[in-house]
């Protein structure tokens, strides 16, 4: 509890952090309603048949969102070592794993509970845009709620999803050391690897790649309708994503350990 009290006070008294934190409320919430407010009901050829599934299209928001999350756990760690901050932690806190484990604590509930902010912004923004453009209970549309378990499987998904994104950042700050290479290799993982995906000619590759791709299985937990199309299923994917977050945090601990500084 103390080394957590520790990394919670570094990080508080930084501004940076409220601005980040700040920024993922406001990308998440602003993405989501200009894409859902680009929704007309009329567009479709025949209102019953339309195939929108304006939970998922409300949740947008977090394709982008996760960009700062990434940001926000690559930062953490890696600041220290951009300024030289990580000797004197590692001398207050000579339990390495401990530090890390810390981190890891502050880190997921601070990014949890502008997430949570986030999702909920989201999808009251979505239910009323997606009123106003005639996608009504009349329609064959429930409205969005989390009475609603597909749309609460959604809404919880989408929080746990946006966390472990900022532990996967944390842990590649750990083990590059280097805010450039850590955010490199995570806008790798989170949207070179999707594209990397779709240029494959063979199907089967394709899904297989979805598969194992940390956003591309993790953003399935956002899916509402028609989950019989995606490449695996929602919380399958989402473990995917704590798969990836969590191995990354073993690398970034084996390097920590194995190196003096």
């Amino acid at each position: 509890m103390r080394t957590a009290h520790a990394e919670w006070t570094k990080l508080r008294t930084l501004h940076s952090t409220w601005w980040f934190l700040a920024a993922l409320v406001l990308t998440m919430v602003a993405v989501s309603a200009l894409t859902t407010g680009t929704l007309r009901a009329g567009d479709c050829a025949a209102l019953r048949t339309c195939e929108e599934d304006t939970v998922k299209l409300s949740l947008t928001g977090v394709w982008v969102a996760q960009a700062v999350a990434l940001l926000f756990g690559a930062l953490a760690v890696s600041s220290e070592y951009g300024t030289g901050t990580i000797r004197t932690t590692l001398t207050a806190i000579p339990s390495r794993w401990r530090m890390l484990a810390a981190k890891a604590v502050v880190v997921g509930g601070l990014v949890a509970a502008a997430a949570a902010v986030g999702v909920f912004g989201s999808l009251y923004a979505g239910r009323e845009l997606v009123l106003a453009a005639g996608f009504t209970p009349a329609a064959g549309y429930p409205a969005i709620g989390l009475g609603d378990g597909p749309t609460l499987r959604a809404a919880a998904g989408s929080f746990l999803y946006v966390v472990l994104v900022a532990l996967l950042g944390l842990g590649l700050g750990t083990a590059l050391r280097d805010t450039a290479g850590a955010l490199t290799a995570g806008f790798l993982l989170l949207y070179g690897f999707p594209l990397v995906a779709a240029l494959l000619t063979d199907p089967d590759w394709v899904e297989a790649a979805q598969r194992i791709a940390p956003a591309s299985a993790g953003l399935s937990v956002l899916a509402t309708r028609n989950l019989d199309a995606l490449p695996i299923g929602p919380w399958a994917g989402l473990g995917v994503a704590a798969a990836w977050a969590g191995a990354l945090l073993v690398v970034g601990w084996g390097v920590l350990r194995g190196r003096d500084v």
